[in-house]
């Protein structure tokens, strides 16, 4: 059955977005993951993928055009399959539904004028261009609750900030696919709208067969399967079919995850859901009725005083992030000291005659922004075709919560003042610590600055944060003796680390960009100039 994608909401001010680009033509064939588009939002220009699989059947919007959050944006089908209904239907149109009634829903409870085809599914929207799932922290609504276009369902936290979710639909709250506390991937059912009349069950058994359906499909089309040299390979299809008809378990995702994590094998669980399905609660039944199976170290070390704490999905976010930039760009690392006796001397002046204060991280930000002005070969991004040098200078700053680490963003950091940039750090580090960021707070840096020396610490190196080509990891000040003017003496020492992007950053540029940096911070009154 061809799959409508609509134009996806890729930040939660988005109301329209603009297709940059097409990844795919009309009869190409989309896998689950691939990119589809580029899109640029009122925010940034973000690469969407396609979370089903089939061939392109129509494109919705063409590359340049515009509209608006939910708008038919292509329609992913099985070769050949007659989609001009679809089309039809979807024209001028953000609706599904087989007639167009929820605009007559109003505030009376009554309302029951719908026929049972009235209802809309609502999945887990993907709030941030690296979200992959969210977790509900609090539903407003119940189900049987009468939900107006506007109003806010839930409230969602992703891998970057916890924001509310509004609905988008007018009707009744008939299903709630996703409880609090709960997560699951994007494009998941969150929930389902609709008329007081429609017959729910019918539809939770809907989604779930067509569901099961589409994984027969794809499974069934293996032997379309073919090598470079357009040669079949019936022996890669023949075991895949009889391994996964053998051991084909019907889970779901979050069984599976749990299962995972755990190391349960999923096959020997009994599931207690519709048709054997494994579910939630028989995976955490299955730790205490099944322990006995287990071998015995492990239950050995389930005995052990532990303490287990559930990943947030900034937490997995971060692991997963700094993983691929750790094992995608080649990194090495450029230490240098900086003799900061001026930059104390600058700071306690400049605290001494202006009521607003400035922090040494501050100083720090300008210097770095200044330097990198002159050095974009730094501030810089790679791409496997081409390197672009950044004119403008976002610097991200480094803040620890509780659940890790957030990036907030100085936009045009060369361009403002030291109390400017005080300001604004102070403001971003208590929304990231209130989780009060949203997504443009944290889109768009061009360099990122981590320092670690307020905590004592002297010397680090840190993962680059991409797509940035650079990081600057930023020590204590520490108390040492120092040669100058050919004398020893007892001087203040600031160590820092540039970790860089070999693709992109070679070891003369960093150099370079170091030196300049220590004329700042050796001098800091030039950061004035």
């Amino acid at each position: 059955m061809a799959e409508i994608i609509r134009m996806p909401r890729l930040s939660d001010t988005m109301e329209e977005g603009t297709v940059v680009k097409w990844f795919k033509k009309v009869g190409d064939l989309v896998k689950e993951g691939e990119i589809l588009a580029e899109i640029e939002t009122d925010k940034a220009t973000m690469e969407f993928e396609s979370f089903s699989e089939g061939e392109l059947l129509h494109i919705g919007i063409s590359e340049g055009e515009t509209a608006a959050v939910d708008k038919l944006l292509a329609i992913i089908g099985k070769k050949g399959e007659d989609i001009s209904d679809l089309i039809l239907k979807n024209k001028g149109n953000i609706q599904t539904n087989e007639d167009n009634n929820f605009e007559k829903v109003v505030e009376k409870d009554n309302t029951n004028d719908f026929s049972s085809n009235d209802y809309e599914i609502i999945k887990m929207p993907r709030l941030s261009d690296t979200m992959e799932e969210g977790k509900i922290s609090k539903w407003f609504k119940k189900v049987g609750d009468l939900v107006k276009e506007g109003e806010i369902l839930a409230e969602i936290e992703t891998d970057k900030a916890t924001m509310e979710f509004e609905s988008f639909h007018s009707g009744y709250l008939l299903h709630i696919g996703i409880k609090d506390g709960e997560t699951s991937p994007v494009d998941s059912v969150l929930a389902i709208i609709g008329a007081k009349s429609t017959n729910i069950d019918s539809v939770l058994s809907s989604i779930e067969s067509t569901s099961f359906s589409q994984k027969e499909k794809l499974l069934n089309n293996l032997d379309e399967l073919r090598t470079d040299s357009n040669k079949s390979i019936p022996e890669t299809k023949v075991l895949y079919n009889l391994a996964d008809k053998k051991e084909r378990i019907i889970a779901s995702p979050l069984a599976k995850r749990m299962a995972s994590e755990k190391g349960i094998d999923i096959s020997k669980v009994k599931g207690s859901g519709e048709n054997g399905r494994v579910i939630k609660r028989d995976i955490e039944k299955f730790n205490f009725d099944y322990s006995s199976s287990l071998p015995q170290n492990v239950i050995q070390s389930q005995t052990e005083s532990i303490a287990e704490h559930t990943n947030s999905q900034m937490r997995k976010s971060i692991a997963k992030r700094l993983s691929q930039s750790k094992f995608s760009a080649p990194h090495y690392y450029l230490g240098i000291e900086f003799n900061v006796d001026n930059l104390i001397s600058f700071r306690k002046q400049h605290n001494d005659f202006k009521e607003a204060k400035i922090s040494f991280n501050d100083i720090i930000i300008k210097a770095t922004a200044k330097s990198l002005k002159l050095h974009p070969e730094v501030n810089s991004r790679w791409y496997d075709d081409k390197i672009v040098q950044h004119l403008h200078v976002n610097i991200g700053v480094a803040v620890a919560v509780d659940d890790g680490l957030v990036v907030p963003v100085i936009r045009f950091a060369d361009e403002k003042s030291l109390l400017d940039i005080s300001l604004l750090v102070k403001d971003m580090a208590n929304k990231a610590r209130s989780k009060k960021l949203t997504p443009s707070d944290m889109d768009g840096s061009t360099f990122t600055i981590s320092n670690l020396g307020m905590f004592g610490i002297s010397e680090f190196t840190s993962i680059i944060n991409q797509p940035n080509s650079a990081i600057l990891s930023v020590g204590a000040i520490n108390k040492k003796a120092i040669v100058k003017n050919d004398k020893i003496e007892i001087g203040s020492i600031m160590k820092v680390t540039l970790a860089c992007d070999h693709r992109s950053v070679d070891g003369v540029t960093g150099s370079a960009f170091l030196n300049t940096l220590r004329g700042f911070i050796e001098n800091p009154v030039t950061i004035l100039l």
